[in-house]
């Protein structure tokens, strides 16, 4: 595959505004896709303040926002707790994420119209070809990008949620600054 941009693929999205679920990927979505590793072994992950921001107003406002990555970690576990995420709404370790979006939806009583999902790689398409709103960082793999309603300006692990979030939030007049 190359970096030459892939025609995009004709599709019907859901309108922004009634996207009630958010699902997110974690590496090169929430993060930048490295993979840090010291000397002991344990792995660390850079998260960008912004996007937890958004995702916890995304949360206040009453929507759903879930987690569904094919790597497992503690820092990860950590980011989450302290954003206030349920531990129901987080799925590590995935090998079908397809299957998996079903168990997420299922447990907040979603259809895939109503959910989005931010994915940046191949692993990511399975749930994105279903979601009424498919969106991802500048930094996708083309023939992600090419499957999207949405590419944010922003690349992974750099305020693409925010970014996101931002763009759904506003497509129902309800993302602005604090006064």
């Amino acid at each position: 595959m190359s970096d030459q941009p892939t025609k995009p693929i004709a599709r019907t999205f859901s309108d922004p505004a009634s996207i009630e679920l958010l699902v997110l990927d974690v590496d090169g979505v929430m993060t930048d896709g490295s993979i840090n590793i010291d000397d002991d072994g344990r792995e660390t992950k850079r998260f960008h303040v912004r996007d937890g921001y958004a995702m916890k107003l995304w949360m206040r406002q009453g929507h759903h926002l879930a987690i569904i990555t094919g790597r497992s970690g503690m820092a990860l576990k950590h980011r989450l707790d302290s954003l206030g995420v349920p531990e129901g709404m987080v799925i590590q370790g995935s090998k079908d994420k397809s299957a998996d979006l079903d168990l997420i939806m299922q447990r907040c009583g979603v259809s895939e119209e109503r959910a989005a999902c931010m994915g940046d790689d191949w692993p990511d398409l399975p749930m994105m070809r279903r979601v009424g709103y498919p969106m991802c960082p500048a930094d996708a793999e083309p023939e992600v990008r090419s499957r999207c309603a949405y590419t944010a300006m922003r690349a992974g692990g750099h305020a693409c949620v925010r970014e996101a979030i931002a763009h759904l939030l506003g497509a129902r007049d309800a993302y602005a600054p604090p006064a």
